[in-house]
């Protein structure tokens, strides 16, 4: 065959399909979760094979160590609370062992990013992301809450803080009260685009986070909207956001993209719980080759225009093994 143009030349032999991928995925683009416990001693996965590590302050930082050296994007840090309540007066006393933890991270490894989630569904009884009100989820007393919380995340010496909670305005308030409280330094991270996900499910179990009454729907975003995510992170930069984060990452890879092609703003991913958990399922059942799929994923995430993404797998990524 007489072919001016032959594909399969660049796909010859693996140098050469290293030498021109276009796509690639290294632990310095990877932010690994862990939900910090106030008990001590503590290192266990949430339930065995989700990769959902609780652990406390000591094994924390061993963990960030190891993680560091191997050359790790970051930690993205969720606090399970020694204690649920509904108003925010006592948010300084429950988010404790979080804030323990950071300020011990940052005097062993100072220069690893952490950043930080900013929400209320994990220190409530009711557990939603937001103050509730005879059934009703409050925006803008919520978002002072959300403001109390980060700047006490931030003067535990948090890099990022990460509101997740789809409150309206929230981000342009916190980087008000960040500022004002003396930590312009400390930049947001906003989930921008979170949707109301069937794909949460380890997650709330590890954190402790699951509502007790209706669902997420009249926060979170609707899945069939395009557009309407595209105002979500425009609002968000508009309003004074560093990063913009999607999740889950999957099922949004073209809002992803968009974003990419409209935004100059670092973009963010999350792979989630759920979209790990079904790759280890069908894993475990013979199905498909973990390590290659879950690799897979992560290529779609970066190739679709994420920067950075917040993945279980960073931790396996560093040689890390179990307790």
């Amino acid at each position: 065959m007489k072919l001016p143009v032959r594909m399969r030349r660049l796909r010859e032999t693996a140098a050469v399909r290293k030498l021109f991928q276009e796509t690639t995925v290294g632990l310095q683009n990877l932010v690994q979760p862990y939900f910090v416990v106030p008990e001590k001693g503590v290192k266990r996965e949430a339930k065995k094979g989700t990769a959902l590590w609780q652990v406390s302050t000591e094994p924390l930082v061993e963990e960030a160590v190891a993680l560091a050296r191997a050359g790790c994007g970051g930690l993205m840090l969720f606090g399970v609370p020694p204690f649920k309540h509904d108003t925010p007066e006592k948010l300084p006393e429950q988010l404790a062992p979080l804030t323990s933890a950071i300020t011990a991270l940052k005097k062993t490894t100072a220069s690893f990013p952490i950043f930080s989630d900013v929400c209320l569904c994990s220190y409530t009884t009711h557990g939603h992301c937001g103050l509730v009100k005879d059934g009703t989820i409050l925006n803008d007393e919520s978002v002072k809450a959300l403001c109390v919380q980060a700047v006490e995340l931030a003067r535990a010496g948090v890099d990022f803080v990460c509101p997740s909670d789809m409150m309206d305005g929230r981000v342009g308030a916190m980087r008000a009260a960040l500022d004002e409280a003396g930590f312009s330094r400390v930049g947001i991270v906003s989930y921008a685009v979170k949707m109301a996900s069937a794909f949460y499910g380890p997650f709330r179990a590890a954190a402790d986070s699951a509502p007790q009454f209706g669902d997420r729907t009249s926060y979170q975003m609707p899945a069939h909207n395009r557009r309407e995510a595209r105002r979500e992170w425009q609002l968000d930069e508009a309003e004074g956001a560093d990063v913009l984060l999607f999740k889950p990452a999957l099922t949004n890879l073209d809002l992803i993209r968009d974003a990419r092609e409209g935004s100059d703003l670092p973009l963010c991913a999350y792979q989630v719980s759920g979209e790990y958990a079904m790759v280890r399922a069908a894993a475990d059942a013979g199905l498909l080759d973990f390590e290659r799929a879950i690799i897979e994923q992560l290529v779609a995430i970066r190739r679709a225009g994420a920067d950075i993404v917040v993945s279980y797998h960073a931790r396996a990524m560093a040689g890390l093994a179990g307790p």
